[in-house]
């Protein structure tokens, strides 16, 4: 082989090796930073299409709608928890320490962002609600579709 050819040859495998490295240290360090959407039911039961659970302390994103009569503020901060439900009848409980968008109320679309605590209560950092009557992520659109008989709390 001509040396010149070597030499690019030596040339190119390199970049596309550093290349290679990079990239895959990249991914490597965001891994942590990934937010997979839920809804309550897949939390409890795992994705309809793998059975996967969310681990426990997990980073998460879960959408569904607040239930009636879920809502229980804290009179000494600003800590509420709620419960979330979905059209697949899953249930889990959010907590929350912070203040709640305008927009939040029970029957409300929502996305909290926030960690696994146990197998059907989230602890969240970040709740998000629609921001008019014509708008909801795909996702929870989707999870809430038939949920008109599902609006209230379940005696127990």
């Amino acid at each position: 082989m001509n040396p010149r050819r070597k030499k690019r040859l030596l040339m190119i495998s390199s970049l596309v090796t550093g290349l290679s490295l990079a990239i895959g240290l990249t991914l490597f360090a965001l891994q942590k930073n990934i937010d997979f959407f839920y809804t309550p039911y897949e939390i409890v039961n795992g994705k309809k299409e793998t059975g996967v659970k969310p681990e426990l302390g997990q980073r998460l994103r879960v959408g569904g709608m607040v239930l009636n009569g879920s809502v229980q503020r804290d009179p000494e901060s600003l800590k509420v928890s709620f419960d979330l439900i979905d059209n697949n009848a899953g249930h889990v409980t959010v907590y929350f320490d912070g203040i709640l968008p305008d927009l939040f109320r029970e029957g409300q679309g929502i996305v909290a962002q926030g960690t696994l605590k146990s197998s059907n209560e989230i602890d969240a950092f970040e709740v998000l609600a629609k921001h008019d009557e014509e708008y909801m992520p795909p996702e929870v659109a989707d999870a809430l579709k038939g949920m008109d008989h599902l609006k209230t709390k379940p005696s127990k």
